[in-house]
Order: C-alpha cells, then structure tokens, then sequence
C-alpha cells in the first residue's frame, strides 16, 4: 500500500532511506537545510524542500503532521534531532522514527514522542558481527532489544525434506517462519504443508534468542 514519508536530513542514513523507500513505490518529501544536497538529490525523491526542521513555522507550512511516517535522520545534531521530533510530535505526525546515537540520546527521543529509535552504526555492526559467525544467517536486523528479523540458510539435513507440520516448526523453535525462497521462487507465509530444501533460505522473525538457537541447530 502506498504511503507518505517525510525524510529530515540528507546524510548518509537520510538518503539511504529516501532510495529505499522510493524504489518500493513510496512518496516522499526530502528535507534539508543544505541547499548543495537537496539540489543534489531533488530527482530522486518525489518533493525536495530547503528547510529548517527546527522552524515549527515551516514544518507547519509543508503539513509535516499529515504524513504517514516522520524519519528524523539527524543523529548526530543532537539538539537539532530533539527539536524535530518535538516539532513532528506536536504537528500530529502519525509516526515518528528518529535517529540516535547514544542508548541516552534514544531515550530522549522517546520521552519526547519518537514512536521508534534506530540505532544505525550500532545495527549494521550487529549485523556484521552476526554473518561472520555463522555460516548461516545470510541478513540479521533487530528490530527491538530482544526481537530479530533474519534471512537463514538452510544446509543441514536436519530440516530438509519435511513439511512445516513435521518439524512442528512454530512450536520447536518459537520463530515464525514469513517466508521459504528457493533459487528465485519465494513463498510468502508458506502453508504447513510446505517443505524445507537444501539450499532454501528461511525469513524468520521471533525473539533473538530463538533465531540463535535455530542457527545454532543447523550448524551442527
């Protein structure tokens, strides 16, 4: 379904998020305060605007509170990153995603509105850190402190040849399971009576905990 997104700030997480969103479809609003980069980047987005997020003023005059998400990508201007997602707050934005850089300056962020706290740097390292002990997990992203999306491969025979409802998969290892992709076929919340392959790769979404101990299984 489409949606609106308001991005604030053109770094590198800012506009990695603007080509995210736009290349699933999505309309956005970019804005900056920094002339050079909204010329730069003016065509990828669906508007580009120069602005001052801290102007309560001109966010009221672009109808921040109408989007369906606020992205505050202003981490490391730590005032200027408070003073925005106040500013979105009060304007009525439905929700709020801001940037931290510290575990306090999240905190802030939250006890002033922010409806989620993202942790870039801290996040990519966790992921990092995870492809590289496993030989598994293809893709990690925690989604909270104790929660995980991943992308697991499946090359232990444990697991082949036998349907959801054999494995009692939801059951023994607490994950659900969003979807199988096998060479370029994908299946979208597969039924029970689905099968697991050698060489599938499984989305599974559930606490970290469990996501570790389904790796840990498939690597023995």
């Amino acid at each position: 379904m489409k949606q609106t997104f308001a991005v604030i700030g053109l770094g590198r997480f800012g506009l990695s998020v603007c080509q995210s969103l736009v290349a699933a479809g999505q309309d956005v609003l970019a804005i900056d305060n920094n002339e050079e980069l909204i010329t730069s980047y003016k065509d990828l987005v669906t508007q580009a605007v120069i602005a001052d997020a801290q102007d309560e003023d001109a966010m009221r005059d672009l109808d921040l509170g109408s989007f369906d998400h606020v992205v505050i990508a202003l981490g490391q201007n730590i005032q200027a990153s408070v003073m925005s997602t106040l500013i979105a707050k009060e304007l009525g934005a439905k929700h709020i995603v801001a940037k931290a850089e510290t575990t306090i300056h999240g905190r802030a962020l939250q006890k002033i509105g922010a409806d989620q706290i993202v942790f870039p740097e801290r996040d990519m390292g966790q992921r990092i850190a995870r492809r590289l002990l496993s030989h598994n997990i293809l893709n990690y992203l925690a989604l909270s402190d104790t929660y995980t999306l991943a992308e697991i491969r499946v090359e232990n025979t444990k697991l082949t040849g036998k349907t959801l409802t054999e494995l009692n998969f939801r059951e023994k290892y607490g994950l659900t399971l969003v979807a199988i992709r096998r060479g370029k076929d994908v299946q979208v919340s597969p039924p029970a009576d689905a099968t697991i392959e050698k060489g599938d790769t499984l989305s599974v979404i559930g606490e970290t905990i469990d996501v570790e101990h389904l790796d840990s299984e498939l690597s023995k």
